[in-house]
């Protein structure tokens, strides 16, 4: 794939000092760096035509790397490219497709793509990315609303899309940070009925670490920028007074890094004309890319649980099902529990073993089946 197609330059050029991280990174700034072999892809995004921003500042990408290259370098040796700004197609919907066909094409390389800035109905082209996976997927979402209204805008609407979509390839659905006095009960109740999971802010505050699990299990993330306090992101469109903190915000990001089967992670609704003099969320966008990255050169390799590397624990349970077997990693110290496989899968097998906290093995120690395993074997 030529990349050039789909992208234009940056003109940002911050801090070249050795131990910037723009001098840790390949920047298409004059011409498309060599791009084989990287681990992460950097794509600034401008479209807002699928939300209700009026005049948005079509240079809002480039504001957020003015503050993320003059961050330091972090931990390990960068693999990353930034691509520049992603060109918009004619329509909104070629948009989509876009960014579907360029994704898909940097997933299948190995690469992660990092989307930042633009409508939050971006996650559509994210989402259309996987259709040529050949599996299904586990999507997290991270949004102080569930988009499922009944709407023409698609900010406000696109889940609709995504929950209908042809083939469908969505295997579980995760919603993070949701305000309860912003969401419409009947969403809630469709999110129940389909298996789908949806964790409110208050729960989420309680203990984010609890959080760990949900997201060490997507294969995808999204992340509308307004989930944050209006004092975090003035420049995400409709953020309200309350929600997370710039703090639990990037603590979200380290664990979306260090999940080994994420793939993909898009940032949206980030609106350079709305923000502080001194681009205060900008500033916040830009750490919580950093501490992306960051958890990704910190992987532990938590892949092959037949390897020396893992605790086998096995839970008797006396029931249906009559034992539950959890998995502990000696490198990283996160726990995993078994679902049994199902036959004639087919294209759709994938792994059984689901992310779990130590919470969920003294559940399962007390004679409960934890909600997780419950969740995922109703889905199966």
């Amino acid at each position: 794939m030529d990349l050039k197609m789909f992208f234009d330059p940056t003109p940002v050029d911050v801090d070249t000092s050795a131990s910037s991280f723009q001098s840790s990174i390949y920047v298409n700034n004059e011409k498309m760096p060599d791009h084989e072999g990287m681990d992460i892809a950097l794509i600034g995004l401008s479209e807002y035509r699928g939300s209700e921003n009026g005049e948005p500042d079509q240079r809002s990408a480039d504001v957020v790397r003015s503050q993320l290259y003059a961050l330091k370098k972090g931990y390990g040796d960068y693999g990353i490219v930034d691509l520049g700004n992603f060109r918009n197609g004619p329509q909104l919907e070629d948009t989509y497709l876009r960014l579907k066909e360029v994704c898909a094409y940097l997933m299948d390389k190995g690469m992660i793509p990092i989307l930042f800035g633009g409508g939050n109905d971006l996650v559509l082209g994210q989402y259309y990315s996987y259709e040529s996976a050949s599996k299904l997927i586990s999507m997290l979402n991270v949004d102080q609303n569930i988009d499922l209204q009944d709407d023409e805008i698609p900010s406000k609407s696109y889940l609709n899309k995504i929950f209908s979509h042809e083939p469908n390839y969505l295997f579980n659905y995760s919603h993070l940070a949701h305000q309860s006095y912003l969401t419409n009960q009947k969403d809630l109740e469709l999110i129940d009925r389909l298996s789908f999971e949806a964790t409110r802010l208050g729960t989420l505050k309680e203990n984010i670490r609890e959080m760990e699990p949900l997201v060490r299990d997507a294969d995808m993330l999204s992340f509308d920028l307004a989930a944050l306090q209006s004092s975090y992101a003035p420049a995400a469109f409709d953020s309200k007074p309350y929600g997370l903190t710039g703090e639990e915000a990037c603590q979200l990001c380290w664990y979306a890094g260090q999940n080994e089967k994420l793939s993909s992670i898009g940032l949206y609704n980030y609106d350079a004309s709305l923000d502080s003099k001194n681009v205060k969320n900008a500033f916040v966008l830009s750490t919580m890319i950093w501490y992306f990255v960051e958890g990704f050169y910190n992987r532990k390799g938590d892949k092959n649980f037949l390897s020396n590397d893992y605790m086998m624990y096995e839970v008797h349970l006396g029931g249906d099902p009559e034992s539950i077997k959890f998995y502990k990693s000696k490198k990283s110290e996160k726990w995993w529990m078994e679902v049994p496989s199902l036959e004639n899968q087919g294209i759709f097998n994938r792994s059984r073993m689901i992310a779990c906290s130590y919470g969920d093995y003294e559940d399962a120690q007390g004679g409960n089946i934890p909600d997780r395993w419950l969740n995922f074997f109703n889905k199966s």
